[in-house]
């Protein structure tokens, strides 16, 4: 071991940086988080327990689940088909399209919100083409949803872009010369290398849009029991000096965003031993 250590097997000064690793992990994440739990454990179990079935509350985490579920989704086939045609296309303004993709993060989350509301609303240039329909865009489910697609778009284009740019098409070109269809070549092929980097950028858009606050506080509406989001809960109940019951709420939403991630993250482990297996 040691002799690995002189010849370079690990980073030099491992002690001291993994030392100042734990020690930063620990002052901006692990000790926020325990002081979280701390403040939600405080009050009791029978008081957490209240907090956590009142009808309000699981009725926000019932619109930001679905509602984020419902867009991780859309940015999936769609990220894919944008990243795809980045890669293997090209046309006039491509530079100016994928420095596009990545202005959701960049652009403040309100002024997102807002811009959004402008156009889905029932005078918007959108909205008015909708609400003829019954389609009502702002202040709804289907509103919130919009605004989660555009913020967690790039989260999926940017996992998806690089595996495609390293596949390069010298095995699609095999396929195709060994008489293969185009369907088949996807599905045998070209899918199952995506799958991985697919299910990252899913990952990143659904944890993302759980938590996301400015750009859904406007057009969401912000109604109880109907469009209300559990970040905005949060902070209805800071405004109103409740820290114990924003603290449950708080918890509940990280505990239930973890085990859903770590779900996530072992069926990407899976696709990643079924692709180099």
């Amino acid at each position: 071991m040691k002799r690995n250590r002189r010849s370079g097997g690990v980073l030099p000064g491992f002690g001291l940086t993994m030392g100042f690793t734990v020690f930063y992990l620990s002052l901006i994440v692990l000790i926020p988080l325990s002081a979280l739990f701390a403040k939600s454990a405080s009050i009791g179990w029978e008081a957490f327990w209240n907090i956590a079935t009142n009808d309000r509350v699981l009725a926000s985490f019932r619109v930001s689940f679905l509602t984020a579920f419902a867009a991780a989704l859309i940015n999936l086939v769609f990220g894919l088909l944008v990243a795809w045609v980045l890669v293997r296309y090209t046309f006039p303004g491509k530079r100016v399209i994928d420095g596009l993709i990545d202005l959701p993060f960049a652009l403040p989350t309100a002024v997102a919100g807002i811009s959004l509301t402008a156009l889905y609303s029932e005078n918007g240039w959108l909205g008015s083409l909708l609400y003829p329909l019954g389609i009502k865009s702002a202040f709804s489910p289907f509103g919130i949803t919009v605004a989660l697609v555009f913020i967690g778009l790039p989260f999926v284009v940017r996992s998806v872009q690089p595996v495609i740019q390293q596949m390069g098409s010298d095995l699609e070109e095999a396929s195709a010369t060994l008489g293969s269809g185009r369907w088949n070549t996807l599905r045998r092929i070209v899918f199952p290398e995506l799958v991985p980097a697919l299910l990252t950028g899913f990952a990143l858009a659904f944890a993302r849009g759980i938590g996301e606050y400015g750009s859904v506080v406007f057009i969401s509406g912000n109604m109880p029991m109907k469009t209300e989001i559990a970040p905005l809960l949060i902070m209805t109940k800071l405004e109103q000096y409740d820290y114990p019951g924003a603290a449950t709420i708080a918890t509940l939403l990280l505990v239930l965003s973890f085990i859903l991630l770590m779900g996530i993250n072992f069926l990407q482990w899976r696709a990643n031993r079924r692709t180099t297996a």
